[in-house]
């Protein structure tokens, strides 16, 4: 799942940076633990201007579809290059 959310990421966004991991072994003892949550932080000049909002809709929009199959939480850190 990493690879593929990595594969979707980039081919949307462009990012100078991507850096996607597997967390879900923090969430041991939790509902769903290990199941699906992932963390990513990732720079694209695709969120030059945009509010935290529009960049984490960009971010699920690329995702389309494992949330629903795969993706339990996401966790997202998104800024533009001058950040």
């Amino acid at each position: 799942m990493v690879e593929e959310i990595r594969r979707r990421l980039a081919g949307a966004l462009a990012p100078a940076e991507l850096e996607v991991l597997d967390e879900g072994h923090l969430h041991a003892g939790h509902a769903n633990a290990g199941k699906g949550h992932y963390r990513v932080r990732i720079v694209s000049a695709a969120f030059a201007g945009q509010l935290p909002l529009k960049r984490h809709r960009l971010v699920y929009a690329a995702l389309d579809g494992l949330m629903d199959r795969g993706i339990h939480a996401l966790a997202i850190e998104a800024k533009a290059p001058s950040e």
